[in-house]
């Protein structure tokens, strides 16, 4: 049998509402870190560009524009929500796909959810049914054969599959809907070959969430796919596509970021904050991390937000002068910061023999900081917000304060702080209730 069928099968029978209550649990983590990506993006070119074009492209409709109070159709704001909560890089991530699902399928599932009038056990299932099948697909490539790690090239599966899971297609249509949207998802660029690390494309999260959506509604109508997509076994893992199917979740393997920069340097910035000494001159900084890390774009003096985003120099620096406050989000004045610049023009880069075979299964660095009393050195092999080294409940609910503080009045984060924390008595009407600019609050 094909692998797709077989994942297709587990997405259209999985029975409903038997979710594992800490997979459950976890969800409502994932929704509030990505609701506050969402707001720390939300004036960003990226999601201000996404937004508009979603209400020209296609036009106005039910589901909600998070944080706005514009309404598009099923589509715009999936594809709007997913480019702001994509757009500033602190989006949740999974180190065996080495990217990130829940810019993809969260604002996939809640806009066809809202659309469909779906039960909150629905959506519940399909949230994490769209993690467990883009995570597995995109876990399943060996590393040898990856071209780009851009979560574009994946996440348009789990997109799809949330959306069959809604729209309750059968198994022969899940599988056409999930072939679908691997076959005609985003291609994006090989790292290396293009500068589109330093522009609005990045990661091609809203277009694979436009493929996936529209490969299920197409599916529905009779569309077919390549169904043996998955099949090559140089090319993909199908113990890890298809093993222990609904007996493990791969969501509750994701990681989320402190920090609004790749995940590359996380480890590198936890050992920055950790020896840094506030006002002391730094005389000298050495990184030392694994080969995938220096093929980043890595500007020096980056041009864009996003070209920050994949800057070891530059997001380094930051944290260093500055502290971790400046990394939730990166403002664009810092991009002008001549201190920052200056001090990212010296930090010196390079590889560590140790961590050689550390990616993807890891991302640690060797971080040797001088601040005038002679090298420090610090290696941290597990970045905050890692399965290993997780960020606690209170930590995501200040990470969402201090990232939303610029577009959500205190009131207005407690309303969709208690929204999240309701979402297991109260379901998720009153969270997009709560996300509504033009709604009334006490």
């Amino acid at each position: 049998m094909h692998a797709i069928t077989k994942l297709a099968e587990f997405v259209s029978q999985y029975p409903e509402g038997r979710l594992p209550q800490k997979a459950r649990d976890f969800i409502s983590q994932l929704v509030l870190d990505l609701i506050g990506a969402a707001a720390a993006g939300l004036s960003s070119p990226l999601a201000s560009a996404a937004r508009q074009a979603a209400l020209d492209v296609y036009g106005g409709g039910d589901a909600q524009i998070w944080l706005t109070d514009k309404r598009s159709s099923t589509m715009g704001a999936a594809m709007a929500n997913s480019a702001a909560a994509s757009a500033l890089d602190i989006d949740d991530g999974h180190r065996g796909a080495a990217g990130h699902a829940g810019a993809g399928v969260i604002p996939a599932a809640l806009a066809v959810g809202q659309a469909l009038g779906a039960s909150d056990a629905q959506i519940l299932d399909a949230i994490a049914l769209g993690y467990e099948i883009a995570l597995r697909v995109a876990s399943a490539r060996p590393t040898a054969t990856i071209e780009t790690y851009a979560s574009g090239r994946w996440v348009g599966y789990g997109a799809a599959a949330a959306a069959a899971r809604l729209l309750a297609l059968d198994p022969v249509q899940t599988a056409h809907a999930l072939a679908i949207a691997g076959a005609e998802g985003p291609i994006m660029f090989p790292t290396g070959t293009s500068k589109f690390q330093g522009s609005t494309v990045k990661e091609g999260i809203p277009p694979a969430v436009v493929a996936g959506l529209t490969a299920a509604y197409r599916a529905r109508a009779g569309a077919s796919g390549p169904l043996d997509l998955l099949d090559n076994g140089e090319r993909y893992d199908r113990h890890l596509l298809l093993g222990q199917l609904g007996d493990t979740w791969e969501l509750q393997k994701c990681y989320l970021k402190p920090y609004a920069c790749c995940r590359y340097m996380h480890a590198a910035i936890d050992g920055i904050l950790a020896l840094r000494q506030n006002g002391r001159e730094i005389r000298k900084l050495r990184i030392e991390t694994f080969p995938q890390g220096l093929r980043l774009a890595n500007e020096r003096q980056p041009r864009s937000l996003e070209g920050g985003q994949y800057s070891f120099y530059f997001s380094c620096a930051l944290a260093a002068l500055h502290g971790a406050a400046a990394l939730q989000p990166v403002a664009r004045a810092s991009l002008a910061d001549a201190d920052v610049l200056g001090l990212a023009s010296r930090i010196e880069l390079d590889v560590a023999p140790d961590f050689a075979t550390s990616f993807p299964a890891g991302t640690p660095a060797k971080v040797i900081l001088d601040q005038g009393d002679g090298p420090q050195e610090l290696i941290v092999l597990h970045a905050l917000g890692d399965v290993a080294n997780p960020m606690s409940r209170d930590e995501i609910a200040l990470k969402f304060r201090n990232i939303g503080r610029e577009h959500l009045h205190p009131e207005w984060q407690d309303g969709i702080l208690a929204a999240i924390d309701g979402l297991e008595t109260g379901g998720f009407r009153p969270l997009l209730s709560a996300l509504n600019l033009s709604a009334p609050r006490n």
